[in-house]
């Protein structure tokens, strides 16, 4: 890696995994996969194309597109769109390094891709958004297709940006296709989209708790605190009231809304937040409203972590390295037990190393369990996954049928961790095996015994 220019996220993920697998055994047993890390972490494609578009001052605008075609051993590259400034090609390949892995865990078949621009769409009209769709994909469209690459929403990408960019996919190429997922209900898209990664890792998370409790426990009673308040955390959120949970926290990227004392929020809270990120506005813009201001404290700037007190289970639901080393010690001192990823690389390695450490030395009742959002934040490209299978057929599956796949999906994904890092680990782990080892050596593996057998190294 140390020849490469310097991209920190992706060295920071491919790091990660790296660590990984030379801590544990798979190296000892299958020394040639060395090789296989090697290839794997070079994109097979990189696209970067400039994105002009009007503003309704009719002013003209660029910005930068991306797509980065990580691997396709296992199935077309899938991975979603993230319009926000911050985005650049660090961020996309660490973004798209850990879909080929995550994917790869769901058990379909998808390889591994991410996209976006630097365009942020707050504070841009609903004409300005559409010509700006309009324009990134009169380009992309020549890079993707059902059988090619199939991208989704992320970040600053909903279903309203979906459906402009799938559209002009449509006028140029002349031809209905699955080509993007996360499209409307009436025009392709999949029940229980929307909900999926929020529900993917709760479920998850259950299995958990089942599995460290011996069945013996669930979400009921239990204080969860959440971060972010979009799409995955709202879903998260409710799915944990659905199951009995209280959910003390939500944030953006302004500050952090934490319930006082006993205090949760419900699904109608929930709702007006919802509501607000419709309009991309932010929570402090009903933390002083009488509703909210008596039963929610706002910090301006913060992230919930050290605030909320006593809690059960923490989701960091934002974006990446939310977690520092010291908010991971502060969780822990708060009795947190269980930690699971809704974003992608939510916590710094600092917070992984704090968490892993811990697991290792209090094995039991004591022990804190970590689990990476390659894993655990699944759920939603598994029905990105089910949608493109639906599309291929011509048929929809009802919300219970979608939802009881996707129950299924996160079942295993979690077993195959648990079972791959019994089998590869360090004689240190036990009744809690690290399920960023499982993990990792689990989509690895299966990446690299396709990419071997298709001849992508030898």
């Amino acid at each position: 890696m140390s020849n490469l220019p310097v991209e920190p996220e992706f060295e920071q993920a491919y790091k990660e995994l790296a660590s990984t697998l030379e801590n544990s055994t798979l190296f000892q047993k299958f020394p040639e996969y060395r090789k296989a890390l090697a290839v794997v972490s070079v994109p097979e494609r990189i696209i970067q194309f400039r994105v002009v578009w009007e503003d309704d001052q009719h002013q003209v605008q660029v910005n930068r597109g991306f797509r980065v075609q990580f691997n396709s051993a296992l199935g077309p590259y899938k991975g979603g769109l993230r319009f926000h400034p911050t985005v650049n090609l660090s961020i996309l390949k660490f973004l798209g390094f850990e879909q080929i892995f995550k994917n790869a865990l769901t058990g379909l078949s998808m390889g591994g891709g991410k996209g976006g621009s630097d365009f942020d769409p707050k504070g841009k009209s609903d004409n300005e958004i559409r010509r700006f769709c309009v324009s990134f994909m009169t380009e992309l469209c020549k890079h993707i297709g059902a059988d090619t690459d199939v991208p989704a929403g992320d970040i600053g990408v909903t279903g309203r940006e979906v459906g402009f960019l799938f559209g002009q996919y449509r006028k140029i190429r002349n031809q209905w296709e699955g080509v993007l997922t996360g499209k409307g209900g009436s025009w392709g898209g999949s029940l229980i989209r929307p909900e999926a990664t929020g529900y993917g890792v709760v479920y998850y998370v259950e299995h958990m708790i089942q599995h460290a409790t011996a069945g013996k426990e669930s979400f009921a009673g239990k204080r969860v605190a959440i971060s972010g308040s979009g799409n995955v955390a709202q879903y998260a959120a409710l799915k944990v009231i659905e199951l009995g949970g209280s959910v003390v926290s939500l944030s953006d990227s302004q500050g952090s809304l934490i319930a006082n004392g006993d205090a949760s929020f419900t699904p109608e809270e929930i709702d007006l937040i919802a509501a607000l990120k419709v309009d991309r506005k932010q929570i402090s813009e009903i933390a002083t409203s009488a509703a909210f201001s008596a039963k929610f404290k706002y910090l301006p700037g913060a992230r919930p972590w050290v605030h909320v007190g006593q809690v059960d289970v923490a989701l960091p639901s934002a974006t990446q390295n939310e977690v520092s080393g010291e908010e991971a010690e502060a969780l822990i001192a708060a009795g947190c037990k269980f930690i699971a990823e809704g974003s992608n690389m939510g916590c710094t390695q600092a917070a992984i190393d704090v968490f892993e450490a811990h697991r290792e030395a209090n094995q039991g009742a004591a022990a804190i369990w970590y689990a990476p959002g390659k894993a655990a934040n699944a759920g939603g490209v598994a029905v990105s996954g089910l949608e493109m299978a639906q599309n291929s057929a011509r048929i929809n599956w009802t919300a219970e049928e979608v939802d009881a796949r996707l129950k299924d999906i996160m079942k295993a994904c979690f077993q195959n961790g648990v079972d791959t890092a019994k089998e590869f680990a360090t004689p240190t782990e036990g009744y809690f095996p690290s399920l960023v080892t499982g993990s990792n050596i689990a989509g690895f593996t299966k990446v690299a015994a396709a990419m071997k057998d298709q001849g992508d190294w030898w």
